[in-house]
């Protein structure tokens, strides 16, 4: 199950400890990580962006629900600062990317306090107590959520509804004194142009999807190969 992930510690050596474990459970079988930074929340409120791990297709956390989180983390403030990656934060964040509930990303904002700092990834999971076993006893608190689909459904929702003020607009048009349609026309023109952005952005939210599914699979076939090699290696070690 694709899930987010989000381990807040105290200070960043047990969050680079916790990294390391997830990546010792990720060899072993446990779960797969498809994309993580180790973030820290300053003093100030800023977001920075300590270490990234993405084995996507673009090679950058943008697009993901990973960068989204953390640009959301990072709030107005955060956003204005540049990541220890080269990363902007600004850049990192659409709403729409995020794939989890507004209730989730408040418990870890709230978790996530000045001088603390996260893990936050995108991983396939099927069993939690590995993950929180080993968070745990390092003195992190585990947050994970289900991550949905992208949202196709509520994008076609909301280009229907402008669609519809549209029409009512064109129809209040033919009524109307010139002055009066000069107006209506410009919105017109300006909700006909956020469909087409829409449209557009949903084109490329779709094509960032389905590579970064494909991303995903070749993931889980290295580690399903690495898993075997290192099964076999123990079937032939001497006890």
């Amino acid at each position: 199950m694709e899930r987010m992930l989000v381990v807040v510690f105290d200070n960043e050596k047990k969050a680079f400890e916790g990294e390391s474990a997830l990546k010792q459970l990720e060899r072993a079988g446990s779960f797969s990580i498809y994309a993580g930074a180790v973030v820290v929340k300053h003093a100030d409120g800023t977001v920075s962006v300590k270490q990234l791990d993405d084995s996507g297709p673009i090679g950058t956390l943008t697009g993901t629900a990973v960068g989204s989180l953390i640009g959301v983390l990072g709030g107005p403030v955060g956003l204005a600062i540049g990541a220890a990656s080269g990363l902007a934060l600004g850049a990192l964040y659409d709403a729409d990317d995020i794939r989890v509930g507004s209730d989730f990303v408040d418990d870890v904002t709230k978790s996530l306090t000045p001088n603390k700092v996260a893990i936050i990834a995108e991983i396939d999971e099927e069993w939690t107590t590995p993950v929180d076993v080993r968070m745990e006893a390092l003195g992190g608190v585990v947050y994970r959520r289900s991550l949905w689909e992208v949202r196709e459904s509520a994008d076609q929702k909301e280009i229907a509804a402008m669609k519809a003020d549209i029409k009512q607009l064109k129809s209040e048009v033919s009524k109307s004194h010139a002055d009066r349609k000069a107006k209506l026309q410009k919105k017109i023109d300006l909700l006909e142009a956020k469909i087409d952005a829409k449209i557009v952005k949903a084109a490329q939210r779709q094509d960032a999807f389905e590579a970064r599914q494909k991303a995903k699979k070749d993931v889980l076939k290295q580690n399903a190969k690495a898993a075997a090699s290192a099964l076999k290696q123990l079937a032939h070690t001497p006890v």
